[in-house]
């Protein structure tokens, strides 16, 4: 049998660890412990949207498939790590997407790595200021026929293309349309002189583009990605098995072929 080498490709779950914008905090009670009971057991109080985590279909449309219902080869297979380097506000384009070695080809997985890891913090930067896919990546996407796609950003979407732009409803993560960071949304329109909503009219169109269309995503990828960037390995970040859940944190590892033993 060839020996392999595991790459972790996840951010740890612990307290006090970086939310997206709204999200309820962690919460991690002992409910035993070793001087009292001989064990320890906790109890973690939390939703499934925090650190490496992969959203379900149904998360973003109604009518598709919940977490339960996704079959574990979705989540597995062979594909690319690729390096898209990207400042603050920058789209990741479809010509980003073709010049990205190794090439991406149908049927792949696709984890980019666009240097955001390395500032995952409870910080602006890291939720606010990230680079971006958008419609024009997801059409790509869509269009190429790859399996799966894992960023390691805030967000499958750029940050103006969320409810931290003026997008969204009322409720939940929802702004009423005026955007859950006004004060971001006046500072991109005075640093650039464009609007927001000319240059992201649209919501979560990567999110909903990708996940309607059979294509798995994996969101705030990091861990040891730059170990594995630049090549080409087998990937597997599985949910748990959530009954009609929304998404799922996960546990992603790139598998490389270290050869025969």
């Amino acid at each position: 049998m060839g020996k392999v080498k595991l790459v972790d490709l996840t951010h740890t779950v612990k307290s006090g660890m970086p939310l997206w914008p709204g999200s309820p905090d962690l919460k991690i009670d002992r409910w035993a412990y070793h001087a009292k009971d001989g064990v320890l057991n906790q109890i973690f109080t939390t939703h499934m949207h925090i650190g490496t985590h992969a959203d379900s279909p149904i998360h973003v449309l109604p009518g598709l498939p919940y977490t339960h219902e996704l079959p574990l080869e979705s989540y597995y297979g062979t594909g690319v790590v690729v390096s898209i380097a990207k400042g603050k506000w920058e789209k990741i384009m479809p010509e980003d997407l073709e010049k990205a070695r190794p090439k991406i080809e149908k049927g792949d997985i696709v984890i980019i790595n666009s240097g955001w890891h390395k500032k995952y913090a409870d910080h602006p930067d890291y939720f606010f200021y990230s680079p971006g896919l958008y419609v024009e990546a997801a059409e790509w996407f869509v269009k190429k026929g790859v399996k799966a796609v894992g960023v390691d950003q805030q967000a499958m979407d750029h940050p103006l293309g969320t409810v931290i732009g003026p997008h969204g409803v009322s409720g939940g993560w929802g702004s009423h349309g005026a955007g859950l960071r006004p004060d971001i949304i006046e500072e991109y329109e005075r640093e650039t002189g464009r609007k927001v909503k000319e240059d992201f009219p649209l919501w979560e169109p990567c999110h909903k583009m990708l996940l309607s269309n059979g294509i798995m995503v994996w969101e705030n990828v990091g861990g040891d990605l730059d170990e594995v960037t630049g090549m080409r390995v087998t990937i597997a970040g599985w949910p748990l098995k959530l009954g009609y859940g929304d998404g799922s944190m996960v546990r992603l590892v790139a598998i490389v072929d270290g050869g025969d033993q």
